[in-house]
């Protein structure tokens, strides 16, 4: 019975990201991501009403905030899932396949990454920078041409890890489930997980989670990124080169992994110095300035995502399904 359970739910991951390619996410649908949010945000206010607002006041109301939030997210659809697949696998593998299409980002990330290189195409800096902070935490008022560009690539290679291969990965080892439980984390991350007087110790924990559930991800991310390079035609060699070099340029362990690969595949540097809330924080570049960012770039990094993406469900994928035979 398990084994069937876990060739069923391999099925659905193949499903779901068969789903997510073609489909996307479906604009009118309430998207599991929305409630997650919405249970982030009157978790955080309920819990610091209850304790007080010192530094281990804080710390603890955020530890309960991410221990909470994260096992309700996983909890609920395993218990969906278990009921759906008791009454039929079919019903199972449907419901399934839809949670894991939804909770990856493939074409969606393509989309808005597009948008970002057709605004400045046709529409000027104004409208590329407008685009691009709908993608990126940074403040963009400042950006030119090829920082705007440089914003979008750095979103698609980050995103690569944790809006596609990481999830993939969860859902591989515990299902749908799986899949929710990831990415309340990294919704949390999202949410609290600032260094900002707000957020300093109230949104540590999730911070420090979100750092433990992707160090793996982020890895094969990394060396699924670099396969792809060779698929894509581009410089292999080179992203092989500055992921060595560079991976650790980032103050998360985790954030330059795969954008490392990407600057050195494209030939171009990443990174640098980039204003949040006003305030300038001071970064390492990553990768070599062999060449300027240019918009095609943009472009070229959604195939890299793309190529990685279908290494990461043909790997994930047959695993899972070889530990049924």
């Amino acid at each position: 019975m398990m084994e069937h359970r876990i060739f069923y739910s391999g099925i659905a991951l193949i499903l779901g990201v068969l789903w997510d390619f073609a489909v996307g996410d479906p604009q009118r649908w309430y998207h599991p991501v929305i409630a997650i949010g919405r249970l982030i945000s009157r978790m955080e206010k309920v819990l610091r009403r209850l304790f007080p607002e010192t530094k281990t006041g804080e710390r603890v109301a955020g530890t309960l905030l991410a221990v909470s939030v994260a096992g309700c997210s996983a909890v609920v659809p395993a218990a969906v899932l278990f009921v759906c697949y008791r009454i039929h696998p079919l019903l199972g593998i449907l419901l399934e396949s839809l949670m894991c299409g939804m909770l990856l980002a493939a074409k969606s990330l393509k989309k808005e990454s597009m948008k970002v290189a057709e605004a400045l195409e046709t529409e000027g800096l104004e409208a590329g920078r407008k685009a691009v902070s709908m993608i990126v935490g940074r403040d963009t008022a400042q950006l030119d041409e090829t920082g705007v560009v440089k914003a979008a690539v750095e979103t698609v290679a980050e995103n690569t890890s944790d809006g596609i291969v990481a999830p993939m990965c969860f859902m591989a080892l515990l299902g749908g489930a799986g899949g929710f439980f990831y990415k309340a984390i990294n919704t949390m991350d999202s949410m609290v997980g600032y260094k900002n007087e707000t957020y300093r110790y109230f949104g540590t924990a999730a911070a420090r989670l979100d750092d433990i559930v992707n160090f793996i991800p982020a890895r094969l991310s990394a060396c699924l990124m670099i396969c792809g390079s060779l698929l894509c035609g581009l410089d292999a060699r080179g992203a092989w080169r500055i992921y060595k070099r560079d991976r650790y340029c980032h103050a998360s362990p985790n954030s330059a992994q795969t954008e490392a690969v990407m600057a050195g595949a494209l030939q171009i540097q990443l990174a640098g110095d980039a204003w949040y809330f006003g305030v300038k924080h001071e970064k390492p570049f990553i990768g070599d300035p062999i060449r300027p960012a240019e918009l095609k770039d943009i472009e070229r990094s959604g195939q890299l995502m793309y190529a990685t993406a279908v290494l990461s469900a043909v790997l994930l994928t047959g695993i899972k399904i070889l530990l049924c035979i």
